[in-house]
């Protein structure tokens, strides 16, 4: 694991990956690479998520489903999903009724038009309650934040690029590989 000298050098290789597109190695030698980011450094409120496309089979759907990103309100008040419907409203969904594993075998189309229903269909995905939590767990070589959800097998892991962004992978039992994502507040 070679650590990446200085915060913008983290962001502009970042950057770089996400605009031309990035391979399993290449997301996995950044992740490795960044520092670890702490739980209490990172309970500051709703963070927006992005894409980091290592060709895995969520590509490019959870953005177009409309999800928004996590909210961290703190260890043990975590949103793990937030999603924005099309009138722009955000809004907290419980992870169980999301079909994840149903995730890489709907096309692309079918996704835009289930978020296209999610002024409707949102009524029926939405919570109040907190549906995971933050622990500092040991990760390939280093102790960093990590959001557990509660009810599901997955865990999301972090690394800090700069201090309003974080590099997630997304560890859920049955997936080959993790699906590699952006946190910016």
């Amino acid at each position: 694991m070679v650590a990446i000298d200085s915060a913008a050098t983290a962001a502009a290789e970042l950057a770089l990956l996400q605009q031309s597109g990035a391979t399993p190695e290449q997301a996995w030698a950044l992740f490795d690479g960044l520092p670890a980011a702490r739980a209490d450094e990172v309970t500051l409120g709703r963070w927006q998520g992005e894409e980091l496309d290592t060709g895995h089979p969520f590509a490019g759907v959870l953005v177009a489903s409309g999800w928004y990103g996590k909210q961290f309100d703190g260890p043990e008040q975590v949103h793990p999903l937030l999603f924005s419907d099309s009138t722009g409203a955000v809004f907290p969904v419980d992870p169980r009724r999301v079909p994840l594993t149903l995730t890489d075998k709907v096309p692309l189309s079918g996704v835009r038009l289930i978020n296209k229903a999610l002024p409707v269909l949102g009524i029926a995905l939405r919570t109040r309650k907190y549906t995971a939590r933050l622990r500092d767990i040991e990760y390939r070589g280093a102790v960093s934040v990590a959001m557990i959800y509660d009810h599901l097998p997955i865990i999301d892991h972090f690394r800090r690029v700069d201090e309003h962004t974080l590099l997630g992978i997304m560890d859920m039992r049955d997936l080959a590989e993790p699906y590699f994502f952006v946190l910016r507040r």
